[in-house]
């Protein structure tokens, strides 16, 4: 019976540091986020910091400011859902 304990008691530490590994890796991942077939590119964290923009000179007019803003949101919005989805993975590995 004791010995039954112990097993388990080791498989609980072994999966709390599976989980926090996990958690680690998701920390330390990048997501990119993408508008208009690549002209504008966003980077995340997996902290949801923002590492990186990337505008190609070609979407640049500066009598359409309002449709570049629109592409860094739609940019960031497309990495912002990548990295909850990956969120969500974890979490469902996780059980939770």
């Amino acid at each position: 019976m004791g010995g039954g304990f112990s097993k388990m008691k080791k498989q609980a530490k072994m999966m709390q540091e599976q989980m926090e590994k996990m958690k680690e890796d998701l920390k330390n991942k990048e997501v990119e986020g993408i508008a208009a077939n690549g002209l504008v590119k966003i980077t995340l964290s997996g902290e949801k910091e923002l590492k990186n923009i990337k505008i190609d000179p070609e979407c640049i007019d500066p009598s359409d400011v309002e449709g570049l803003q629109d592409l860094i949101f739609q940019a960031h919005k497309d990495a912002f859902s990548k990295l909850e989805e990956e969120e969500g993975n974890l979490n469902n590995m996780l059980g939770f």
